[in-house]
């Protein structure tokens, strides 16, 4: 697996998708959820709400590297804010 260059971050960003991913099938098999309807007034479940969460924050990160530079760890928090305010209504 030399050739897919893994570094420390990089096996941690896919530890942290696993790991939500695990998080999350426990959450629905003990919680199940009956979907619900926030401000995009659309049905979404937990799942969905990750999803939109991981692929804004892919979006975040991008634009921040774009347009502030190298300085990543303060994208986090961005995307920490934006993944409490997916969470809480959508």
């Amino acid at each position: 697996m030399a050739w897919m260059a893994w570094t420390w971050p990089t096996a941690a960003f896919f530890g942290v998708i696993a790991a939500l991913l695990i998080t999350f099938t426990i959450l629905a098999i003990k919680y199940p959820e009956t979907p619900r309807v926030g401000i995009l007034r659309i049905e979404t479940t937990r799942g969905d709400r990750l999803f939109i969460t991981l692929l804004g924050s892919a979006f975040i990160n991008l634009a921040w590297l774009g347009l502030v530079g190298l300085s990543q760890p303060y994208a986090l928090v961005v995307c920490a804010i934006y993944a409490f305010a997916v969470f809480r209504w959508v």
